[in-house]
């Protein structure tokens, strides 16, 4: 049991007021993730955008009383704290996760590697759950915050650990080592990601072989030169480290000799056998999977289940058992008016949790339903158990639950404040369930891969037609974070999420910005800003395009307007005067040479005098646009804009007599002009993932894939045409694919004729003939085996919307807001 007391003596910190001895359960990293405030322990990070102890005084607030911070807390402004200074709060976390992990003498398995770690460590699981009671990190937990937080799960009931470790530069994994501690460590392959952090491949193999210092065995492929080459070094490369014990190699190779010699792979079926020598016998495992990837992942989860001892045929079975890994949380559209979160792969303590925060931003629905399937191996008591779920159901504001197992329903009382029903198994919820029953709600689909609760995710999703725009939420919070990492302390961030957020959906992804603390939101017209409203969006929004029809819109919503003429000044002050309100907040637009929006510069006396009458309005930001800022060429003018800008804008907030936010960067001046951030940025296509710039480019994520589907395969012979017009004749023999888009669901015509291309099985092949309202033709000759129902890409990783702007010669920008409403957009978050 940890208390406030103990965790001093751990850490070694100061404790400067001890008001109770508690126990305490949880680490609070995130105020946002607050579940259990009597038993939390929050510490405070801090980094270079953000200080978490600006939230203590809200944690304090919400009952949490337990505080381990490294700057000096008020004693008599929080009476019933006990507060732990410490010099450094991250320190201060591994210190206490590794004093926690020493407690424990279990096998552990550490695996890092560039690709694979965390399937690996699912299918380890998977593999092994039977035999264990398997603590592991919650889906990718693995970086310096997540692997403590991961570790931190360990329990006296666990017979195993599994967690994962990456790393993205020097210095870094000599800490999670002493938090993981492995006895078993798998190194899963080595390749480019995060390269940027190293000075070559060899140095980052070595810096994520500090993992395995105190290890008993580590297992890995000698196909990977650098990394065999790196680890047969291993004593040499530690330094002036001393390991404890000697430690024991156990390869695979496809190519050489090796513990685990792999002699045959044959894919059939999208079954694959893999045979193998082992200690001079031969083996063979087969799995359901064909893709290169998996067969590698398979290969280590073996090698560690012979290095265990499990007999052949227990290998052989739970391998060609092996499911899919959900590694994403899904937001798809549901039947009336609903919106589903499928996570039908797992259900465990950890996962809930993180599924349930994601639940807490969906505000566009006024109510939240959470469909649970058993926990399985927790370790706990049943009863103790879903009296903890419904705790943290509770906590998140869920209103309806829905429990599908027997033991969940065993414990039903535990759900006594939460309208509830509860089935012994899916098949009884299916066949009782009438889908009428969920309007107007987000859903959580929760369930143990037993449960199979894709079936019930089936049932509740919105039929729509097979193409469909996949939005990648954790890509989005990666982009903006790039451009945060660039800002100076205290400049703010406005998020552009006009034109239905550059064609990706409007309220999901208001609501992860909202989550993430930006500042203010931006909308072309009010009536994007009223959806996001209704939607729970709370954030300030600015309204770009007001127009005098939406006036008393932007009044009952709370909206902000631009003001960029006296005409629409003088028309929105008509209004706000009838409406008998005061201090209403607006946004000053001057035109400092684009010559689109705004007021010049002969107007501002005029303009000052407009704003001051009779406090109608409080000014909240004077801005401008820039013509260029992404264009060397172009330098000279922004410069001229930005001396135009700043001489108006001064003289302005001088009239005014107080202070206002001035902002004119946006996404390419963020990096571009460091020296236009001023008050605030906005940040617009740059968080889609697309910059001007090469260099930063790189430092993105792809966010959103267009995909579609083959309807039908047609082998045509030599002269025939296709498509309308007969625009296209077959040269020599071929294989015509029809996939299911079109026009009308925003794929430009001008693509026809093979000018645009689409992807299918990681191969290019190009559009023929004329696209058509809902169909378009490809060509797939060169392509082998294709099928009809296959996936093919139209824009994407490997297939970038910047290569299709290039082709259809047009910008990003139109192609990502021309996407059809009628196109599926399908949600997720890593």
């Amino acid at each position: 049991m940890y208390t406030a007391e103990s965790i001093s003596k751990i850490l070694k910190g100061e404790l400067l007021q001890q008001t109770g001895n508690a126990e305490i359960e949880q680490i609070l990293l995130d105020s946002r993730k607050l579940l259990i405030p009597e038993t939390s322990l929050f510490i405070p990070l801090v980094s270079e955008r953000r200080n978490a102890h600006q939230y203590i005084d809200e944690m304090y607030q919400k009952g949490v009383s337990n505080f381990v911070g490294s700057e000096p807390m008020s004693t008599t402004q929080y009476p019933k704290a006990n507060i732990i200074l410490v010099k450094n709060s991250l320190q201060a976390l591994h210190t206490l996760v590794a004093y926690h992990r020493h407690q424990f003498q279990i096998p552990v398995i550490g695996i890092t590697g560039s690709n694979g770690k965390t399937i690996v460590k699912e299918w380890l699981f998977q593999l092994l759950e039977k035999d264990y009671n398997i603590v592991r990190s919650p889906k990718s937990y693995n970086s310096q915050i997540g692997v403590p937080l991961s570790v931190w799960q360990m329990k006296p009931e666990n017979q195993m650990g599994i967690f994962e470790a990456g790393i993205s530069q020097p210095g870094e994994m000599v800490n999670l080592e002493k938090i993981i501690r492995p006895t078993i460590g798998i190194f899963t392959n080595i390749g480019e990601a995060h390269n940027e952090g190293f000075l070559n491949i060899r140095q980052k193999v070595n810096e994520k072989l500090i993992l395995f210092m105190k290890s008993d065995v580590l297992i890995y492929c000698k196909d990977y030169l650098a990394l065999n080459e790196c680890v047969n070094n291993f004593h040499n490369l530690v330094g002036k480290r001393e390991i404890d014990n000697d430690l024991q190699l156990l390869t695979w190779s496809r190519k050489t000799d090796a513990d685990l010699r792999i002699i045959g792979v044959d894919k059939n079926d999208n079954h694959t056998r893999i045979d193998a020598l082992y200690k001079q016998e031969p083996l063979f495992i087969r799995i359901p999977f064909v893709d290169e990837g998996s067969i590698e992942n398979a290969i280590h989860c073996w090698a560690l289940m012979l290095y265990l001892g499990k007999s052949q045929e227990v290998i052989q079975e739970r391998m060609n058992l092996l499911g899919n890994i959900a590694m994403r949380l899904e937001m798809k559209q549901g039947i009336n008016n609903s919106t589903i979160i499928n996570d039908s792969y797992n259900s465990d303590l950890g996962s809930l949790a993180i599924a349930l925060e994601f639940l807490q931003q969906q505000r566009q629905h006024p109510q939240r339903t959470v469909i649970l399937s058993d926990i399985l191996q927790s370790g706990k008591s049943e009863g103790s158990l879903y009296e903890e779920v419904a705790g943290m159901l509770e906590k998140k504001g869920i209103q309806k639950m829905i429990g599908i197992g027997k033991n969940i329903s065993r414990e039903k009382q535990s759900f006594s404040k939460i309208k509830s029903a509860f089935y012994a198994t899916t098949e009884e919820f299916l066949k009782e369930v009438n889908p009428a029953d969920f309007q107007n709600e987000s859903i959580l689909v929760k369930g143990a891969r037993v449960f199979k609760f894709e079936r019930i995710g089936k049932l509740l999703e919105q039929k729509a037609h097979q193409t469909i725009l996949e939005i990648n939420l954790s890509a989005i919070a990666h982009n903006v974070k790039q451009y945060q990492a660039l800002l100076k302390p205290g400049i703010k961030l406005m998020a552009m999420v006009k034109a239905f957020s550059y064609g990706s959906g409007s309220f999901e992804i208001a609501s992860l910005l909202q989550f993430h603390g930006v500042d203010y939101l931006a909308v072309a017209y009010a009536d994007e800003g009223v959806e996001l409203r209704r939607a729970g969006i709370t954030l300030p929004i600015m309204v770009m395009n007001p127009e005098p029809s939406t006036f008393d819109a932007i009044l009952q919503w709370n909206l902000e307007p631009e003001l960029y003429s006296m005409h629409i000044l003088e028309q929105f002050e008509e209004v706000v005067r009838y409406a008998n309100k005061t201090d209403y907040p607006v946004h000053i637009k001057l035109d400092t040479g684009m010559h689109r929006l705004g007021f010049e510069q002969a107007e501002l006396d005029q303009l000052a005098i407009r704003l001051k009458e009779d406090g109608i309005f409080r000014v909240q930001s004077i801005f401008s646009h820039l013509a260029g800022s992404e264009d060397p060429s172009m330098d000279a003018f922004t410069r001229k804009q930005t001396q135009l800008f700043n001489q108006m804008s001064a003289l302005l907030q001088q009239q005014l007599g107080y202070a206002v936010i001035r902002h004119i960067a946006n996404s390419a001046a963020i990096h571009r002009h460091p020296d236009l951030q001023l008050d605030m940025v906005r940040l617009g296509i740059g968080m889609y993932g697309i910059d001007s710039a090469d260099t930063f480019q790189d430092k993105l994520r792809n966010i959103s894939t267009l995909k579609t589907t083959v309807a039908q395969l047609k082998r045509i012979p030599i002269g025939d045409t296709v498509g309308y017009g007969g625009k296209w004749k077959a040269k020599v023999p071929s294989v015509i694919a029809t996939v299911r888009i079109g026009y009308a669901d925003g794929y430009d015509r001008m693509l026809g004729n093979g000018k645009g291309k689409m992807m299918i099985r990681t191969k290019l092949a190009p559009v023929i003939g004329v696209v058509a309202m809902d169909m378009l033709m490809l060509d797939v000759t060169h392509i082998a085996d294709v099928q009809e129902g296959d996936e093919v890409i139209v824009f994407g990783e490997g297939l970038p919307v910047q290569q299709l702007a290039k082709w259809a010669d047009t910008i990003p920008y139109e192609i990502l807001t021309g996407i059809s409403q009628r196109v599926k957009r399908v949600y997720f978050q890593e």
